[in-house]
């Protein structure tokens, strides 16, 4: 009689394991998921998402990756479409939908390979080797952008703003943010898109916007004694304490008559009476401080005609820095005259009654202000995130010298493109770079179905004006026709483009050729038991 054979248990029993076809079917399910969230978001007549957490604060936006950060997602393979958006907005600054829905679209093009029994390898080098095409193939479409073309800049910055709720003030946001890039710039490069800084109040309108050669702080005064208005302001950064230390390590002082106190007390007044004299004698009158300043420093700076602002944020000591041409001193005793910077004027005003202070009239400042003015705090905020891609945007067109038609025109032709390719290559691999190609129809179907336009006729429309030699054609959706991109103005950095096509790809062949979700709890930060979140939840807002 033969032995019973006793089953090897490797994991335990409550462990969640997805093997083979159910693994790529939830995975591509979830991603798909995600990525149709945003599609509706997508192009000039794009939808809105409002955005409400657990404390019932709301966030109203179309941007891509800031839906999908405040969307509370669970499944792992759904958090990797999260993540092409990130590395898209942090890479290029825009084209975070695009990047998200081309990866859904991808994988829901490969999910029909699948049933037809093709392998998830032979899927995955068909797509390698058709986003490399793709990539030249944008190359050929691209047209050369210099600091020098304003025109060029301000159609770039229109086209990253547009549809983002910013419409009643887009052409003053577009020529604000023009100017502040070409302000920070250097030899027709900008290296750090923080050198903008970005300040936003509601009240007023989009159109009050406007653009400070230095910097606004949301800040005040320490001391109402303190002059509000300073001309011909020297200033000094200091990330020092105005105040008498503590020591570093336990002390006790023993005192034991009252004279001694006084002297302590002496002692501590006069310490900071020589730091605020080193001020005075190195002809300071303006003083930003990162951290504290005692209210006797203050009353005695207030005293000598000095204002002084405390507790600045690091970013903006940084950016006064840039802006002022002042030294930031970290030990007070070093200050010299030679570390004061200069501001024609340092002005505390009232903006939408909040008291912030203006340094303007820098002499070729590194570091400029975009103040945003909005009737409601959710128009400035999305105004502020549309302002911020644009100015990613505008650094990435300078940076690269490159850019594209946009309007669906440029994924119009890289579909041509991978078609005549794929006939010669044959095979299954073929199969999939023809799948790859389908699947950039996705964005001008997109454009057009978010505009309420007939996307098929408009698609077969603008192919065959492709096929004419027409490059440059894509779906406006204010007409309802197709149109030439470049000259309707809509045109984006051929870089935002290569790195939608690259971080999509990429994703989508990582999560084709997953067949196994197994539980892991070493790496796994919460979740059932075994470590692992619900394979088959999305989670929720």
């Amino acid at each position: 009689m033969a032995e019973a054979r006793q089953p090897v248990i490797i994991m335990p029993e409550n462990v969640q394991r997805i093997l083979g076809r159910d693994a790529q079917r939830i995975n591509i399910m979830a991603a798909k998921a995600v990525s149709e969230v945003v599609r509706s978001t997508l192009g000039p007549r794009g939808m809105d998402k409002m955005l409400v957490d657990s404390l019932g604060d709301v966030v109203i936006t179309n941007d891509g990756v800031t839906i999908l950060e405040t969307m509370d997602i669970e499944h792992p393979a759904a958090k990797m479409i999260v993540e092409v958006a990130k590395a898209q907005e942090d890479e290029v600054g825009d084209g975070t939908t695009t990047a998200t829905v081309l990866a859904g679209e991808l994988l829901k093009r490969a999910e029909d390979l699948l049933d037809q029994d093709i392998h998830p390898a032979i899927i995955a080098q068909g797509y390698k080797v058709a986003a490399e095409k793709a990539m030249k193939i944008v190359d050929t479409l691209a047209m050369p952008v210099t600091a020098q073309d304003t025109k060029l800049l301000i159609k770039i910055s229109r086209t990253s703003m547009n549809g983002r709720g910013t419409e009643s003030g887009i052409d003053h946001l577009a020529n604000l943010s023009v100017k502040a890039v070409l302000r920070v710039a250097e030899d027709g490069k900008v290296s750090d898109v923080d050198d903008i800084k970005i300040e936003k109040k509601a009240g007023g309108s989009l159109e009050d916007s406007k653009l400070i050669d230095g910097i606004v702080l949301d800040k005040e005064r320490v001391h109402n004694g303190m002059p509000s208005l300073i001309e011909d302001a020297k200033i000094t950064l200091l990330n020092v304490a105005l105040e008498v230390k503590e020591p570093e390590t336990d002390a006790q002082i023993q005192i034991t008559s009252p004279e001694q106190i006084e002297a302590f007390l002496d002692k501590e007044e006069e310490m900071i009476k020589k730091m605020v004299s080193k001020i005075r004698n190195v002809g300071a009158n303006v003083v930003f401080c990162q951290k504290g300043i005692d209210d006797l420093a203050q009353h005695l700076l207030a005293k000598d005609g000095v204002t002084a602002i405390r507790r600045v944020k690091k970013s903006d000591m940084t950016a006064l820095s840039n802006a002022t041409g002042a030294k930031i001193v970290t030990d007070i005793r070093d200050l010299k005259e030679k570390d004061l910077g200069y501001a024609k004027k340092v002005q505390e005003k009232k903006i939408a009654g909040e008291a912030m202070t203006f340094i303007e009239g820098c002499k070729d400042p590194k570091a400029v202000t975009i103040l945003i003015r909005g009737g409601t705090d959710h128009v400035a905020d999305e105004a502020e995130r549309s302002l911020k891609d644009a100015l990613k945007v505008l650094a990435t067109a300078l940076d690269d010298g490159k850019i594209v038609p946009g309007g669906g025109a440029t994924e119009i032709q890289v579909g041509i493109g991978l078609n005549k390719m794929a006939t010669h290559v044959g095979g299954r691999v073929q199969l999939a770079i023809e799948a790859f190609a389908r699947a950039m129809d996705i964005i001008p179907r997109s454009l057009a179905d978010n505009a309420g336009l007939n996307a098929i006729d408009l698609l077969v429309k603008a192919k065959s004006e492709h096929g004419a030699g027409k490059q440059s054609v894509g779906i406006d959706v204010f007409s309802g026709e197709t149109k030439n991109m470049v000259d309707l103005g809509v045109i984006e950095p051929a870089k935002v483009k290569k790195q939608a096509l690259k971080s999509a790809s990429e994703a989508a062949m990582m999560i084709l050729k997953i067949d196994d979700v197994i539980a892991a709890s070493k790496i796994s930060s919460g979740g059932p038991p075994g470590g692992m979140p619900d394979m088959g939840g999305m989670g929720g807002f």
